[in-house]
């Protein structure tokens, strides 16, 4: 199993489509605070649709509670970042590795890049200041999906 960790996201839309994603994956998703919404949301609830009893989601009051929470092996802990210049795809997910973004707006604090600096991986875009960066649920996915290819989609039935 994987585990998303969303770190202080403020929209709605994107968590709800990160936990569709978990529901259909059988990943476990974790949310930071503090969010930019209510779990309550109906945008967050539309989004998700009807998936939300089927997965599992935990809430963390901050970084420092998800932490001492959950304990992860630092190496596997993957941050997503621009700021990174290794690829998403030049490393090998182990089997419960958390895969951490931050917030859409601001994305993850400086702390949490220095926990983990030598942790940290971007998503090959275009270097253009017009465009920051990919949607946040498109980037969770482009990720997820990378890992669980690399393990052979284990446990994904193929239609």
């Amino acid at each position: 199993m994987f585990h998303i960790v969303l770190v202080e996201p403020t929209i709605p839309q994107n968590t709800g489509n990160i936990a569709r994603s978990c529901a259909i994956t059988g990943t476990m998703l974790h949310l930071v605070g503090p969010l930019g919404f209510s779990v309550d949301d109906k945008y967050l609830r539309r989004a998700g649709l009807d998936y939300w009893d089927k997965m599992q989601v935990c809430i963390y009051e901050n970084f420092s509670a998800f932490l001492q929470e959950n304990r992860p092996d630092e190496k596997k802990v993957c941050l997503y970042t621009t700021k990174a210049t290794r690829r998403y795809s030049d490393v090998t997910y182990e089997d419960g590795s958390y895969l951490v973004f931050g917030s859409e707006t601001s994305g993850l604090k400086a702390e949490i890049h220095e926990m983990f600096y030598d942790n940290r991986l971007t998503i090959p875009m275009r270097s253009n200041p017009e465009l920051r960066s990919l949607n946040l649920s498109n980037a969770a996915a482009i990720v997820l999906y990378e890992a669980l290819r690399q393990h052979n989609f284990a446990e994904l039935d193929e239609k």
